[in-house]
């Protein structure tokens, strides 16, 4: 179904990603979507081909420039050396930028690492029109969320052990002192529930975040 592009990033410098898209409407809303640390996998692409099945332009963007692996270590080591401020404001923006070319509404999801690039997109990435996040969030230093001013959705996982129960609590509270637009849902679950290819996929936490992320930008991008 999806197709591997090239688009430019807001400084010039070329990036590639994964399109998958609806057949015969190039104007249908779009979705950035942002990969957990293993990099661009064919999960990922998968999670892409299923809202090009709904309708939706879903770019994957790149951000390990052609790197993947389903080793833990090394998927740390990447996620670790990736540059967060840059792959939000240059290759997630870029995305984005990309999508809106064509797309009246984008919007953006992402799971695990890419959940918590998506919360700095929601900062960073103006062009977006809606946010999901799935089981991840920045450090504070990365930026003051209270400026959020688009509809966030955080879905967290009570058995979290990378990103715990207590900072995500200390997020909610942030964002409500800030008035930002923010719905947050909490599932039984261990992080990276939602990852059908992993160890700790729970099949009911899975399919009750699908439908909500998908009802959530059915709302903000249709």
């Amino acid at each position: 179904m999806g197709q591997m592009i090239t688009f430019k990033r807001p400084d010039g410098a070329d990036c590639n990603g994964y399109l998958a898209a609806p057949a015969g409407n190039d104007k249908a809303p779009g979705i950035v979507v942002i990969q957990e640390w293993w990099g661009l996998n064919d999960q990922i692409k998968g999670v892409a081909d299923r809202l090009a099945g709904l309708g939706y332009r879903a770019l994957v963007s790149d951000l390990y420039k052609g790197k993947v692996t389903v080793d833990a270590a090394e998927a740390n080591h990447l996620m670790t050396n990736l540059n967060f401020a840059d792959a939000a404001t240059q290759d997630l923006r870029g995305a984005t930028q990309y999508l809106k070319q064509k797309s009246a509404k984008a919007g953006v999801v992402g799971f695990c690492m890419g959940g918590a690039l998506t919360v700095l997109a929601a900062m960073y990435v103006p062009e977006g029109d809606a946010y999901s996040s799935w089981y991840g969030f920045p450090p504070d230093e990365a930026g003051d969320v209270k400026t959020i001013r688009k509809p966030l959705q955080l879905h967290f996982a009570e058995e979290d052990a990378f990103f715990t129960p207590d900072r995500a609590r200390a997020l909610e509270a942030k964002l409500r002192e800030g008035n930002v637009p923010f719905e947050s849902y909490w599932y039984k679950a261990g992080h990276a529930f939602g990852n059908e290819s992993g160890q700790s996929y729970n099949p009911e936490a899975a399919k009750l975040a699908w439908e909500r992320t998908t009802d959530f930008f059915a709302k903000h991008l249709k």
